[in-house]
């Protein structure tokens, strides 16, 4: 009879684009057609990004991204300060991340397994990876305990997600060398998930608020996109670089919107890059073109380019094009975390 341990063997290994210098191959994609060359220029606009001094990065993810191997990719922008916040689903951040930083792995699978046998040994499939659902269950209670020792009331999931980085902080560090909350947390990056129910620390939210009825913590939504806004209105210029669609695409896409309904000056976003393999034809928001956009007033044209591409694919060949090009070693630091510690210190 086969045993978890039978499934949970290979570990993914996270792709590390500081080994690969890519530019020679994506520069010669500039003379290519289709994809390669859209790719190329994907690539060239996010340089761009980090040539521009006044541009404040923000990277968007959506999709089963870490647990693919693309954690270290995010984890090194942070530390070498190629992204200035961070807008994720919250699978992202705390089933794949964080669930890592407690020393969980992701294993290498097959799509082509039982389902039904995986479910009896509490294996969970992604595709063709697989994670240890009572390990899972363990990361549910970790946030729990989170939320149990916090202050009861309304929240940002951009205060939770920096405690969640404290806790880390607080038990002795990360149980791995590239945890992106941890990073985000160490390098005052921002990290924002708009549904941030929607994943292991909604669990820990049911447990925490069924045990505390009366008094317990909130999610303040509105809070989200008010302080996601705020870095639009200190940041006039702005790129977003997308992987994937979905809720963070569209809630970074409309912060130029609600700064105009501010009557703030903050002009749409100069630079704009989308990986994506969604079908426009749909009319779905994450496939909606960047030119389409920028009919509801929130995407500059000049620089703004779609590939559509699987993530694991397109995505170290795009960051890791930047990186070894080291436009990033110019940058002055954000840090635009310290924008919500100097209102904390001011109440």
């Amino acid at each position: 009879m086969a045993t978890k341990q039978d499934f949970l063997k290979e570990k993914i290994q996270h792709i590390n684009i500081k080994e690969h210098n890519v530019v020679p191959l994506v520069e010669s994609m500039e003379k290519m057609a289709f994809s390669a060359r859209d790719l190329n220029r994907a690539a060239q606009i996010y340089d761009m990004m980090l040539k521009d001094k006044e541009c404040a990065v923000i990277l968007t993810l959506a999709g089963s991204l870490f647990s693919a191997g693309l954690k270290k990719v995010v984890h090194d922008l942070i530390e070498n300060n190629m992204v200035d916040a961070i807008v994720s689903t919250g699978a992202i951040m705390v089933d794949q991340d964080f669930f890592e930083a407690l020393g969980f792995k992701h294993y290498i699978g097959s799509p082509y397994t039982d389902d039904n046998m995986l479910r009896d040994l509490h294996i969970d499939r992604i595709y063709d990876t697989y994670i240890d659902e009572d390990e899972l269950r363990i990361c549910d209670d970790t946030t729990a305990e989170i939320f149990d020792s916090l202050e009861p009331r309304p929240y940002s999931s951009r205060e939770l997600l920096w405690h969640f980085g404290k806790y880390l902080e607080d038990n002795g560090g990360p149980k791995v060398d590239d945890s992106v909350v941890y990073a985000a947390y160490k390098n005052n990056v921002p990290i924002f998930v708009p549904a941030f129910s929607d994943c292991s620390a909604g669990f820990g939210f049911v447990v925490h608020q069924t045990k505390n009825p009366d008094k317990h913590v909130t999610l303040d939504s509105a809070k989200d996109f008010l302080e996601l806004t705020k870095i639009k209105l200190e940041n006039k210029e702005t790129g977003i670089f997308m992987v994937g669609g979905g809720v963070p695409k569209n809630f970074t896409q409309d912060i130029v919107v609600a700064a105009d309904i501010l009557q703030e000056d903050a002009p749409m976003h100069k630079y704009a890059i989308q990986i994506t393999v969604a079908d426009v034809r749909d009319g779905a928001l994450s496939s909606s073109t960047l030119k389409e956009a920028s009919s509801w007033g929130k995407v500059e044209t000049t620089y703004e380019q779609m590939v559509y591409s699987e993530a694991t694919l397109a995505m170290p060949l795009i960051t890791g094009y930047a990186y070894h090009k080291g436009s990033w070693k110019a940058r002055g630091k954000k840090e635009l975390q310290k924008i919500y510690m100097k209102e904390e210190i001011v109440k």
